[in-house]
């Protein structure tokens, strides 16, 4: 780590502080601007450990009314606001000389055969999938200015700035600052799946657009340089999806209408953005020399590429502007790419090569991989509602229920629909509501392009019949081209049963002629985690995916591996290199399909550079695995993982599933049932709001244990299951598999970071305040269970300390740590006060201020960790 640049954040974080104290003083006073001082010092002093300083806090927090609260949260919130952006502006400084080159070095060293580096590189696909369901925590407003003070601060720190460049650039600092310090942070409705789309599109405009072609341009002048390789111009190295607007999983929101609404908004977005790539070719392309092709195409004009482009170019702005019926917008890339191809051609035959290499090229390689549509929206649903579909339908045609008929009846029946020529469903038939929308989003689908698609994916898909029956509605609405349909596979006995699954579908001659040698499988991570612990669900992501890879071996199937990844390890959440690298051998095959979720997008793709950085990891370490996989599990490595992660499974289930006192403390001891009214994402908390733990959603089931500090989902079990099987006699394997094998160093360099963000003494805090005496004892045992995980991890790493082999990281949790304590003790008062207030014991009149004190306290301590889940 840079000492100079460490200084620097360090300096960075205190000033933007100072200017934060500035802003409160303006407003509040002198007196206000103590008051918040003492709490960052005393914040400073608790998270050292120093139990005066609890206490005062502790003590302050108690005699204060809810409107002084809200103002103390705020200010807190805002502080690691301001270290966030702090940091990041490091990280860019940093990095600043990291091009794609470096991070492709170690491709050199492994290639040695420059065949296998050019069939690495053609088959390069990363294929994102923006999400917002884990919810974006900060307002797009306040996103915006975040985004311009960090522009800022990149200017400040600029060598040989002068004195008066330096003022100004301070002035509009602190302008930015009073900004976000007047604009309430906390939206004031729940955001729809359509908002959640728009802010999908702004992520594409302010970055991607950018960061996606320049990406391209430098990993082909490395490639050139050092392989003497060059990237097609059609290669799909990168493609961007969507599940905003698709995903209707237990989002009653999602509906057919909101789809196509979805589908409309971003071809316009897309009009917009190709309208001004077109723009800016106008003004470069006033050359008069052509070839004989792109003259046959405009005739005798004196500025024929101007005119070659002066048609699409009117036709995408009456697309934008919403001026053309729906069926005369710009439909496909090739409308596109005709004129924009023509023109490249004929510079590169006349000599304007340079010219047909600038903007020319990085408009096509747009086309390439936004297109007309700007992305392609996945579609997502429940696979009990296709099976509630097909029970309603064959109930009303006399044939018995659907859904009490055998697998092997049930596939009988789908084949023998799929190879009918006559339709099945009565044109007099009245469904349910909820069967129609099954039926009309089908519809949907069959209205619009194969490029306005990705794929279709079926959650908790168990059988083989589950694929089958989209496979029947989609034909049954008329969809003239074959939709990829992936079943996803996310509790631990769905993965552990998954290759029979898709080894009964391939053994089918008609599927095997639907898919035509191209299939797509989804691994949840979320779900399998929740169901059995990080390791268990860990252990059985790989071993099912292994299967499947020999499995599409076997039967000559191109497997693309759908990765459903959240932000933590709770969710399956690894740095990318390192879930990259911990693949089993042969999964990248196919591509690399992974979602990205809503927060996450902001820090790996919220501005060009950082994306065009996160691109370049991602293609390195696509690359570099498919050169040289990751080695395949030792035999002995196998038998210790499998011991390790049943004993890791039984660990987590003992207490989450089979300890009737863990639901009670989990209500009691998180902010669980609090966070139901902060308006995140447009999906509600739970798919079945009558239901328990079962139903709860993984991301507010990580999110509550985030805000303790607990952070229980994602280590209990585990370092308990690995000390078992050390004391087993399985030490020098289980040494052997952290030093050689990326699978098993990935999870235990992820549990290191996790026990860094893990803070007892504040789950004690919370347990103190909250928990009654019958369960205090809970929390004792599992903090004890904490504590004892965290010696064991720094034993087996042979560490003295968390996050040894990241100091930046540790950097980062460290300077944050001191801002996070005020408002963890803050919101114990908040949360205290609610619950008196619920029932009926506190008597205050101001509930709004008090609940939006409570909302203020979970936005800022989930910026603080920089997760929501």
């Amino acid at each position: 780590m840079n000492d100079s640049l460490d200084a620097q954040l360090k300096d960075t974080v205190r000033y933007l502080g100072a200017t934060l104290g500035e802003t409160i003083e303006a407003e509040l006073g002198s007196e206000w601007l103590q008051k918040i001082e003492q709490i960052r010092q005393d914040g400073r002093d608790s998270y050292a450990d120093d139990t005066k300083s609890t206490d005062r806090l502790t003590a302050l927090f108690s005699s204060l009314d809810n409107q002084s609260l809200l103002t103390i949260g705020r200010a807190f919130a805002q502080f690691l606001n301001l270290a966030n952006i702090a940091e990041q502006e490091y990280n860019s400084a940093n990095q600043r000389d990291e091009s794609l080159a470096s991070s492709l070095e170690k491709i050199k060293t492994i290639a040695t055969d420059k065949e296998k580096v050019i069939a690495a590189v053609k088959s390069l696909n990363i294929d994102l999938v923006l999400t917002a369901h884990p919810t974006e925590v900060t307002r797009r407003t306040l996103i915006h200015k975040h985004r311009q003070l960090a522009a800022q601060l990149e200017a400040m720190h600029a060598p040989d700035l002068s004195s008066k460049d330096r003022g100004k650039i301070k002035n509009r600092i602190a302008a930015l600052i009073s900004q976000a310090w007047h604009t309430e942070e906390i939206r004031s409705v729940r955001p729809t799946p359509v908002d959640e789309a728009r802010w999908g599109f702004s992520v594409i405009e302010s970055s991607l657009w950018e960061a996606v072609p320049e990406f391209l341009r430098e990993l082909e002048e490395y490639l050139k340089a050092e392989f003497d390789i060059t990237l097609p111009l059609d290669a799909k190295t990168v493609q961007i999806g969507s599940w905003m607007g698709g995903d209707r999983d237990g989002n009653p929101f999602v509906t057919s209408k909101v789809t196509e609404e979805v589908l409309m908004l971003a071809r316009r977005r897309a009009a917009k953005l190709f309208a001004l790539d077109m723009d800016d070719l106008y003004i470069e392309l006033s050359m008069n020399d052509c070839n004989d092709k792109l003259r046959d195409m405009v005739g005798d004009a004196k500025e024929p590429y101007r005119a070659a482009l002066k048609a699409i170019r009117n036709k995408l702005e009456k697309t934008r502007d919403n001026l053309l019926p729906l069926e005369e917008w710009v439909a496909n890339n090739d409308e596109l790419l005709t004129p924009l191809l023509a023109c490249y051609e004929s510079l590169h035959e006349c000599g304007m090569a340079v010219i047909a290499e600038g903007v020319l090229k990085d408009t096509i390689r747009r086309v390439h991989c936004f297109g007309v549509n700007l992305l392609q929206l996945d579609i997502r649903q429940d696979s009990d509602r296709h099976a509630d579909v097909f029970s309603e339908l064959t109930r009303y045609l006399g044939l018995g229920d659907y859904a009490q008929w055998s697998e092997d009846d049930k596939q009988a029946f789908l084949l023998r629909e799929l190879s009918s020529k006559r339709p099945l469903i009565p044109r007099n038939w009245q469904p349910s509501e909820d069967v129609q929308e099954v039926l009309d989003t089908c519809a949907v689908i069959s209205r619009h392009s194969r490029e306005s698609f990705g794929i279709y994916i079926i959650s908790m898909a168990r059988e083989a019949s589950d694929v089958m029956a989209v496979q029947l509605l989609l034909k049954e609405a008329g969809l003239s081209w074959p939709m990829p349909v992936a079943p996803l596979f996310e509790t631990l006995d769905d993965l552990n049963n998954s290759p029979k699954v898709m080894r009964n579908l391939l053994d089918i001659d008609w599927y095997r002629g639907y898919i035509k040698g191209r299939q797509y499988v989804m691994i949840g991570y979320s779900d399998s985690a929740k169901d059995a612990g990080s390791l268990a669900a860990g252990w059985a992501q790989y071993e099912s995916q292994e299967a499947l890879v020999a499995l599409a071996e076997e039967k000559s199937v191109n497997l693309t591996l759908f990765h459903g990844r959240g932000g933590t390890i709770g969710r399956g959440g690894l740095p990318a290199k390192a879930a990259i690298h911990s693949q089993p051998p042969g999964s990248l095959t196919g591509g690399f399909r992974v979602t990205e979720q809503g927060e996450t997008i902001r820090y790996k793709f919220g501005m060009p550079q950082l994306a065009k950085r996160s691109l370049s990891i991602y293609a390195a370490a696509v690359v570099e695995a498919m050169l040289c996989p990751p080695p395949a599990p030792k035999p002995l490595w196998r038998e210790t993982i499998t011991k390790m992660a049943a004993q890791a499974r039984d660990n987590y289930r003992g207490v989450v599933r089979e300890d009737p006192e863990f639901v009670p403390y989990f209500r009691v001891a998180t902010p669980e049932q609090e966070l139901g009214k902060l308006p995140l994402g447009s999906r509600p908390a739970k798919r079945n709001p009558q239901g328990g733990i079962e139903s709860l959603r993984a991301i507010p089931w990580i999110f509550a244990w985030a805000q303790t500090r607990m952070v229980l989902p994602s280590w209990l079990g585990v370092m308990k299951a690995v000390e078992s099987v050390i004391e087993d006699g399985s030490e020098e394997a289980v040494k052997d598999m952290i030093d050689n094998w990326p699978f098993f160093n990935s999870r235990l360099s992820m549990l290191d970071m996790v026990f860094k963000k893990a803070e007892p003494h504040i789950s004690a805090a919370y347990d103190a305040r909250l928990v009654p005496d019958n369960l205090k004892h809970f929390g004792e045992g599992l903090r004890a269970e904490l504590k004892q995980s965290i010696a064991s991890i720094l034993r087996i790493l042979d560490h003295t300390d968390m996050m040894e082999d990241d100091p930046h990281g540790k950097l980062s949790m460290e300077i944050r740590g001191g801002y996070l304590e005020p408002l963890h003790y803050l919101q114990i008062e908040l949360l205290d006060r609610i619950r008196k207030e619920g029932s009926s014991d506190y008597n205050d009149n101001d509930t709004a201020t008090l609940e939006m004190a409570m909302m203020v306290t979970i936005t800022g301590i989930a910026i603080g960790l920089r997760n929501t889940g």
